[in-house]
């Protein structure tokens, strides 16, 4: 309790006293009905207080009278717009209770307090901006824009609307995180739900965030972009590598085919050495059957012309195996320089094919990268 003589002498620092206390107070003297005296700090707007209210809706203060002993009473924001806590204090006069001192002090999540200080530092640090906000149950309590990067649509005073990230947190009490757009720009929204540090299962306010996040997506973008593309040369060089393969296998069924020909040739000339060997025979044949003709006189004159046709025969046989030599001998040094072609294209086939699965596998590499850049991206 409190003496009226004091009360008098605390009405003369009261005033700066308001100001002093941190986020504002208010100070009431009342008699046993009403309000007589009030002083508020500059910083609080209280008209729902005023001298001449009746004591008739104010508990704590009624009960101090009654009580005749301090009382602590708590009063929601939905009285007079804000939180406060006010400490009553019966005043004595003499012996008998003549009204009540009553300091009220402002109830702001600490946060709150500290978001004037903090807030306008805090902005500026991301690389692209951000901007930062409070709300109450209701509305918008206070917000801060960055240099790069502010929500004009978002002021203090505004109502919390269905599609704000904040009514979902008061009504889950638990953080959400969503991407959106702000003006045209993909923005990363946070909110974190503000108990009251003296109850915590009471929600008093949300805490958020706007984060702005084009160069995010821009490198998601590249990212898919990156992806795409490579996922695309990924496809076109394992079709370059089948091709190769492919290429290979036939070169080299071209060089066994080569060598098969050339093997076809040999055979040839030996066949052609035969053939040779019997026209020679045969001639040497027609050559004793024509001296045997000529023993036998005329009786063996027809014979003798037999024997001429067979060594002409045997001749034009001759001529013919030269040639067909000849012929086979060009087909042979053909054969052996498109077997060298044959051999060399292979060579370059297979090496292709190594450095197209080389590349394939380097390009399956890359891909995976880009991969997983895009999942870095879209965690970001």
């Amino acid at each position: 309790m409190v003496g009226k003589a004091a009360v008098d002498g605390f009405k003369e620092i009261a005033p700066v006293l308001v100001d002093l206390i941190p986020r504002g107070a208010v100070i009431v003297v009342t008699d046993l009905d009403k309000i007589v005296w009030k002083t508020t700090a500059k910083a609080l707007n209280l008209p729902g207080i005023k001298v001449g209210d009746r004591l008739d809706s104010h508990g704590g203060w009624i009960r101090a009278i009654n009580e005749r002993q301090v009382t602590i009473e708590k009063v929601d924001r939905a009285v007079y717009g804000i939180r406060l806590v006010f400490a009553s204090y019966p005043i004595i006069d003499g012996d008998t209770v003549s009204g009540v001192l009553s300091i009220g002090v402002t109830r702001v999540d600490p946060i709150a307090f500290a978001f004037k200080d903090f807030a306008p530092l805090i902005v500026n640090m991301y690389p692209e901006g951000s901007f930062l906000y409070m709300t109450n149950l209701e509305s918008v309590a206070i917000c801060q824009g960055s240099e790069k990067f502010d929500i004009p649509d978002i002021q203090k005073g505004d109502p919390i609307t269905d599609d704000m990230i904040a009514r979902q947190v008061l009504s889950t009490k638990k953080m959400a995180m969503r991407e959106t757009t702000v003006n045209g720009v993909p923005v990363l929204a946070i909110n974190y739900p503000c108990f009251d540090t003296e109850d915590p299962t009471q929600l008093v306010a949300t805490f958020g965030i706007y984060l702005p996040r084009q160069n995010a997506v821009n490198l998601r973008t590249m990212a898919q972009n990156l992806n795409q593309s490579m996922s695309e040369i990924s496809a076109v060089v394992q079709e370059l590598a089948a091709a190769a393969s492919q290429i290979t296998a036939n070169e080299q069924e071209l060089n066994n085919n080569i060598a098969e020909i050339y093997q076809v040739s040999e055979q040839i000339n030996e066949v052609m050495g035969f053939i040779k060997q019997i026209a020679d025979e045969t001639k040497m044949l027609g050559l004793n059957a024509a001296i045997e003709a000529a023993r036998a006189g005329d009786v063996g004159r027809g014979f003798g012309v037999v024997a001429e046709e067979i060594r002409k025969l045997s001749d034009e046989s001759k001529g013919t195996v030269q040639k067909v030599k000849v012929l086979t001998d060009r087909i042979k040094e053909t054969l052996e320089k498109a077997n060298s072609g044959s051999k060399q294209t292979l060579c370059s086939s297979e090496e292709q094919a190594a450095a197209t699965e080389e590349m394939s596998a380097s390009i399956e590499e890359i891909a995976s990268m880009a991969e997983q850049l895009e999942g870095m991206a879209r965690s970001m």
